[in-house]
């Protein structure tokens, strides 16, 4: 088995495992996308390609607006503070909408379409 990037193997194993924890510790939605975005790594990191990388981007962005509404939802109760600022969904969402935006752009790359 050929692996195309060690990296995105490995962020992505560490992201799946952690979804699993995440699920069984209560956090239902929150656990099952890094579930997914953990198994969408590392098929990326073992298969690579155009199309793996497109639908990680769109699944990024999908996953990016979920924990933007999600952020937005809890500004009330939150504090200016770097603790709440980095650890609230807002930020993470923005972070994952970029992200996403960021690898669909990589997908129409000609370094991507030229690999043989």
């Amino acid at each position: 088995m050929k692996v195309n990037s060690w990296i995105d193997l490995g962020i992505g194993a560490i992201a799946f495992l952690a979804g699993i924890v995440l699920f069984f510790m209560g956090g239902a939605g929150l656990g099952l996308m890094a579930v997914f975005m953990g198994a969408s790594l590392v098929y990326l990191g073992i298969r690579g390609g155009r199309t793996a990388l497109l639908l990680f981007g769109h699944g990024a962005v999908i996953a990016g607006c979920y924990l933007v509404t999600w952020g937005i939802y809890l500004l009330p109760v939150s504090q200016p503070t770097p603790a709440h600022i980095l650890g609230r969904p807002l930020f993470w969402g923005l972070f994952s909408i970029l992200g996403g935006i960021c690898a669909i752009f990589h997908g129409f790359c000609s370094c991507i379409g030229n690999r043989r």
